[in-house]
């Protein structure tokens, strides 16, 4: 687990944060306060000004001083010998809970200035930075308007109620991992579980979601895609679902890991399930034809709304490719697209025959990034912000798909082009590999390419 380190400029009542740039490895698109990796090269020499927490290994304070320098061009050991800063205060570690794939050890240190600076931002790593009261910002999150970390939103909190914190502050996400499954909401209004399930290594969970404001009949809480991976994880899940409650449950598509258990789910809580016809026919065909005996359907198309979020219409996309008839939701603003397996931030999506289509895979993509919405919410990973990961998981494919062209031309044949392509590929991930050229050569058949 790498360390980290993140500063927390404050002022009169405001504080700083930046938008992180939808194209970074790491929480593309999230608003954070200022920060970074601690680097093997950081100094471990200590540091004279008496501001500077004792309680912290100069390496971490070294690393907050570079990185605030390469993201701020702010010399900070300048602006304590000037008086510009009169403290900093080490508010607290968060370290990011084990379902993440990107974990840190995160040390957050508050810095209060004698006024507001105009930071000169990189734009390489923010695309804007702002100060603004923590009240403002909690707003801003409230309304559906900021995709954050759990930690960046208890430090907004903490601050709104109390601008002059300066103590530790309790980041600990709040779940009993014996009893429960996590649960965050990066996005105000999706709540986001991460139950452990059977599905495709490297990812070990699939998320999912309650949405809808529960207001009224038009307005119905909607728990997606539920599918523990056995019975002691169905328990916690359980739990940790009906402290929020749904009144109905919706499906994306027919694969397992997106709806195993969904039945009992359903019993249990005297619920309907909602789907599209193609994946009621699958889930049928593969788990029999009494799958969903005594529960009521229904049946989404395009076009469909199923509930509001923060008082948005949210309404069905068809969204093939991966799967025939899977689906997608997003509320009419689009601040987000909750799209299945469309894409994951956690290993690769498999296109396969026979749900599997690849020119129906290339359209959806070309589809949704067109919409333009805001964010980017997976069932695999984390959200992300803006379709920087679509354009860019189009590209990887029409990157291969050209590979394949070039193949042809040299006449290879399947075989040969697996080797060409996936030459290091493990064994056991052969076939799905073998089954993704396929998929390629199959819509190059019908664009009679």
């Amino acid at each position: 687990m790498r360390e980290s380190v993140s500063a927390v400029f404050v002022t009169k009542g405001k504080v700083f944060f930046i938008k992180r740039q939808n194209y970074l490895p790491v929480f593309p698109g999230y608003y954070a306060t200022p920060g970074g990796k601690v680097d093997k090269n950081d100094s471990e020499a200590p540091l004279q000004n008496i501001l500077w927490p004792r309680d912290v290994k100069p390496q971490i304070l070294h690393a907050l001083i570079r990185e605030v320098a390469e993201e701020l061009n702010f010399d900070l050991p300048q602006a304590l010998e000037d008086g510009v800063v009169l403290a900093i205060d080490n508010i607290g570690v968060a370290i990011t809970p084990e379902f993440n794939p990107y974990r840190f050890k995160n040390f957050y240190f508050k810095i209060t200035l004698a006024a507001e600076i105009n930071f000169n931002i990189d734009l390489n790593e923010a695309e804007f930075g702002e100060w603004n009261s923590p009240a403002g910002l909690h707003a801003k999150y409230q309304e559906g308007e900021m995709l954050a970390v759990p930690p960046a939103i208890t430090i907004l909190k903490t601050f709104a109620a109390n601008p002059l914190h300066a103590t530790p502050i309790n980041m600990t996400l709040p779940y009993d991992p014996e009893t429960e499954v996590p649960m965050i909401e990066s996005i105000h209004g999706v709540r986001q579980f991460l139950p452990l399930s059977n599905t495709f290594p490297p990812a070990n969970r699939t998320n999912s979601f309650i949405i809808g404001d529960g207001i009224n009949s038009n307005s119905p809480k909607i728990l997606i895609d539920p599918s523990p991976k056995d019975e002691i994880e169905l328990a916690k899940f359980i739990k940790s679902v009906q402290k929020i409650g749904f009144d109905s449950i919706f499906l994306t598509h027919h694969h397992p890991d997106h709806y195993q258990f969904a039945n009992t789910i359903a019993k249990k809580f005297k619920v309907g399930i909602e789907l599209s016809a193609d994946t009621l026919a699958r889930i049928k065909n593969n788990s029999g034809e009494n799958y969903f005996e005594g529960i009521s359907l229904i049946i989404r198309k395009e076009g469909d709304i199923v509930t509001k979020s923060l008082g948005q219409d949210v309404r069905v996309y068809e969204v093939p490719g991966h799967d025939e008839g899977q689906l997608a939701l997003a509320p009419a603003n689009l601040n987000w697209f909750l799209v299945g397996d469309l894409i994951q931030t956690i290993g690769t999506v498999v296109i396969q025959a026979p749900e599997g289509d690849m020119k129906k895979y290339f359209e959806t993509l070309k589809k949704v990034i067109k919409l333009q919405p805001k964010n980017i919410i997976p069932s695999h990973g984390i959200i992300v912000g803006g379709t920087h990961k679509l354009e860019e998981t189009l590209k990887h494919r029409q990157m291969r798909e050209d590979q394949i062209i070039d193949l042809l031309a040299k006449n290879q044949n399947l075989e040969e082009m697996l080797v060409s392509i996936y030459p290091d590929l493990a064994e056991n991930l052969l076939p799905y590999a073998r089954r993704t050229i396929e998929a390629h050569l199959k819509k190059l058949i019908e664009e009679k390419k």
